[in-house]
């Protein structure tokens, strides 16, 4: 998408370091589904979500800083930042766009995903369902590595822990967030056992640390599926399912698909019966798999 429609209405007052922003994006967008999603993956005092609004604590240009953000009138999404340098705006700007998934083409989207009949089903259901995107590459590889094997709300209660033990405490008042998450510096040196998960699980947590540490772009958004898929692979402790989790969720890869994810199986058997197989239906959905699976996710809402 050109920049020139990437723009934003901003409104800022610098000596407080605050800042109002209205973001465009093209439409449609299905708003409930995204909140849902964010409203069920709050970290224990880094998120919060209530009433349509969720809140993050961040640290930006060293400098901790809250962001606040909610879907307005005139397809723009409301932010307000607190703390943050106008020089660190631009910046913030990309990262919440991505963040949360505004610069998809859902006329596209739809139009090529919807010649195959269960989509088009899905599709009608959820217009412009985005795929949420990640913070930053070390929350969600703590984040995915947590997730592994048990269930959302156990790994938001371990990544709790992590914050609580590891984060920084934050250094501006806001209601229910208390510190910032800790960086991939940080947890690469930490002792990450103890906290009531398997010890090979906290040893993954330091390995994938230590590899952000030491390869900055590791997990940057764009790159190739593939190479990505097998560099992360090479890491112990990370899987395919792991690989391509983080490849849909952090890098942006439109054609993401963790096969062996048991949400995304169990969805499509509710919806096309016990013989449909993920792998075989999967290639009619290239080169969006990476939303066939969130509708497949969101899908689960409705049984």
């Amino acid at each position: 998408m050109p920049q020139s429609r990437l723009h934003a209405v901003q409104r800022s007052l610098t000596a407080c370091r605050q800042h109002t922003l209205w973001l465009r994006y093209p439409t449609p967008y299905h708003w409930p589904s995204t909140q849902a999603f964010l409203a069920a993956r709050c970290i224990p005092g880094v998120e919060t979500f209530s009433n349509g609004l969720y809140r993050r604590s961040l640290s930006v240009a060293g400098q901790h800083a809250v962001l606040e953000a909610r879907p307005a009138s005139g397809n723009r999404l409301y932010i307000q930042l607190s703390g943050v340098p106008a020089s660190a705006v631009p910046f913030l700007i990309a990262r919440i766009r991505r963040f949360f998934d505004l610069d998809a083409d859902p006329a596209r989207i739809a139009a090529e995903l919807s010649r195959d009949p269960l989509m088009a089903r899905l599709l009608a259901v959820r217009p412009g369902l985005r795929v949420p995107q990640g913070w930053d590459a070390c929350e969600q590889a703590m984040r995915t590595v947590l997730g592994q094997q048990i269930s959302v709300a156990g790994a938001m209660t371990l990544a709790g822990r992590l914050v609580v033990r590891h984060g920084q405490p934050l250094r501006v008042p806001a209601a229910g967030l208390t510190h910032v998450f800790p960086t991939a510096d940080v947890l690469a040196a930490a002792d990450l056992e103890n906290m009531g998960m398997p010890r090979a699980r906290a040893a993954t947590l330091g390995t994938l640390a230590r590899a952000l540490k030491e390869q900055t772009g590791l997990l940057r958004n764009g790159q190739a599926l593939e190479p990505l898929v097998a560099e992360l692979c090479r890491l112990k402790g990370i899987g395919p399912w792991s690989a391509q989790y983080l490849a849909l969720r952090q890098a942006g890869a439109s054609d993401a698909l963790p096969l062996g994810d048991v949400a995304l199986a169990k969805a499509l058997r509710l919806l096309e019966g016990p013989d449909s197989r993920l792998a075989e239906r999967a290639q009619a959905w290239r080169p969006w798999r990476a939303y066939a699976a969130q509708h497949l996710w969101a899908s689960l809402a409705d049984t």
